[in-house]
């Protein structure tokens, strides 16, 4: 399958807050059409660069957001949550709804949690390895 085919979710690797909502997606998607990449590996960053979004902040060492690449846009934070949030099973995908509120105030949420992640939820000290059965969702 070609890597920008379907949707893909660029989340941080190492981050347990990240990898339980990684298994949360898996475990309520709707179609099995998602796929996903550590911000920390290699695709992520080839897959930025093609799309023409930033990637200094992944040089950094600690990536603040997910991202979601979809239809050829780059969509990140609240806006990239939401828009996975479109691809769960009821009432997951409820979510999308918030995507009505404006972003500025979507987006103060998002970084709060974002800053407060590591001490509220724990880093890992690598990314994580999908299982066989799910290898093939999981680029680089």
């Amino acid at each position: 399958m070609e890597p920008t085919a379907s949707p893909i979710v660029l989340f941080d690797g190492v981050c347990n807050l990240c990898n339980a909502a990684v298994n949360f997606i898996l475990d309520h998607e709707r179609s099995g059409a998602l796929r996903f990449a550590s911000l920390q590996s290699d695709a992520a960053r080839a897959l930025l660069a093609e799309h023409g979004a930033p990637v200094e902040q992944l040089r950094q060492g600690d990536p603040d957001t997910m991202m979601l690449l979809e239809g050829g846009r780059v969509f990140d934070r609240s806006a990239a949550a939401l828009r996975v949030a479109r691809h769960l099973r009821w009432p997951w995908r409820a979510l999308g709804v918030f995507l009505l509120v404006p972003r500025p105030l979507r987006d103060l949420v998002y970084r709060w949690v974002a800053r407060n992640r590591y001490r509220w939820f724990g880093k890992s000290d690598a990314c994580r390895m999908p299982s066989p059965a799910l290898r093939a969702r999981f680029l680089g």
